[in-house]
Order: structure tokens, then C-alpha cells, then sequence
């Protein structure tokens, strides 16, 4: 990361079915082939941001993390994917949210320059067609939708390295429907939609 003035951070552990069913609720059981949210979405993002870390002192590295929407709430079942419930009442991995919530506060006190971004459920949908709309602590004004195509959050990803006004900030993001709204093109006048709140980390809970 020598030569580097920003870094963008898009990982993120990867839910998939193992093949058994749940018995009590006739569900599929989710498990993290290729690496549990703690890894993944906490110790993998750790050390990225502490490679940022180690060449501050010649520039104001920019980090940019693409994280999800949802942290808010300890209950939300994105957490309970992977989880293992033991027979003693504990439990061991899921908890995804939780993770990628600690990684942002690791990022927010490593003095590094930052912007978050909680996107809702990502959509394989050509963007720049869309209204955007941003929230903090998944609460947005506007729509009731809680989707956004990938490339719209990879737009806003981009601007946030390009204007000042992103850095230091933490939000949410969805998108209107095609059709419904003005399409988003201006993403300076997106962040004002803010009005300077910013995500509070006292709610939900932290890995």
C-alpha cells in the first residue's frame, strides 16, 4: 500500500446453505465456507485498515467501507445465519452485522480518514437510473425501499473520494424504484440529504 491515497473495502463473509435442515423450523442451516464474519468482516477488514495505518504518517490514506445496513438491531437474522446454538444456551459464529459494526468502530478510532457506507439489499440491477436516498441508523426518509443496485453504491463509494464532505461520515443507503423519483446525479447534493447526522453506535450491539 506504499504508493497508496485511498483504500475501499468491499469484503464481506458469504452466507451459503450447508445442505441440513433445521428441525425445528424446517429452514435451511446456513454456514461461512470461505472464512465466519469474525474473520471476514472483522480481523480480514483489521488488518487492512492497519496497513492504511502504518504509511498515515507520509498521507492521509482515505478508507472507504462498504459495510451493510441492519446494525442497529442485535435480532435482525442476517446475525443468525452460521450461528451454532449450543446445548448450554451460548452460541458460537453468525453474529455478521455485529462484526462488521466492530470493524467500523475500529475504523472510526483509528484516526484514519473514513467513510462508511450501509448499503440495503444489494441488487445486480444497472444503476444510475435510480433516485438515491440516504439515512442513518436504518432509518431513511423518502422511500420504503431498502434495496440499491450494486453499481449505485459503487458510484457513491467513488464520490466519497471525491468529495470532502464525505469523509468522517457514516450512513445509510437505498434507492427509489426506476421511474419513481429524479435520478440521482449530483451525489454532493445526496450527502446535504443528511442534514450532518451521522450513524450513532451507541444502538445495536458490537461483537
Amino acid at each position: 500500500m506504499t504508493d497508496c491515497d485511498a483504500l475501499m473495502i468491499c469484503t464481506s463473509a458469504k452466507p451459503s446453505p450447508t445442505g441440513e435442515i433445521n428441525e425445528e423450523t424446517k429452514r435451511p442451516i446456513f454456514g461461512f465456507p470461505n472464512g465466519p464474519p469474525e474473520l471476514v468482516d472483522y480481523i480480514g477488514q483489521k488488518n487492512l485498515i492497519d496497513a492504511a495505518k502504518k504509511i498515515s504518517s507520509k498521507k492521509n490514506v482515505h478508507v472507504v467501507l462498504c459495510s451493510s445496513m441492519g446494525g442497529t438491531n442485535p435480532d435482525n437474522s442476517l446475525n443468525s445465519l452460521g450461528k451454532i446454538y449450543k446445548d448450554d444456551g451460548t452460541t458460537t459464529g453468525g453474529d455478521i452485522l455485529k462484526w462488521k459494526r466492530k470493524a467500523e468502530v475500529y475504523l472510526i478510532d483509528s484516526g484514519l480518514s473514513y467513510t462508511i457506507v450501509h448499503p440495503g439489499g444489494l441488487l445486480n440491477e444497472p444503476g444510475e437510473e435510480r433516485e438515491l436516498c440516504l439515512g442513518v441508523n436504518d432509518v431513511i426518509s423518502g422511500t420504503s425501499n431498502n434495496s440499491v443496485p450494486r453499481e449505485d453504491v459503487a458510484n457513491v463509494m467513488i464520490a466519497a473520494l471525491e468529495i470532502e464532505g464525505y469523509r468522517g461520515r457514516s450512513f445509510d443507503l437505498v434507492s427509489k424504484p426506476v421511474g419513481e423519483g429524479v435520478v440521482t446525479t449530483d451525489y454532493g447534493m445526496l450527502l446535504t440529504s443528511l442534514e450532518g447526522k451521522n450513524t450513532d453506535y451507541s444502538l445495536g450491539e458490537i461483537a
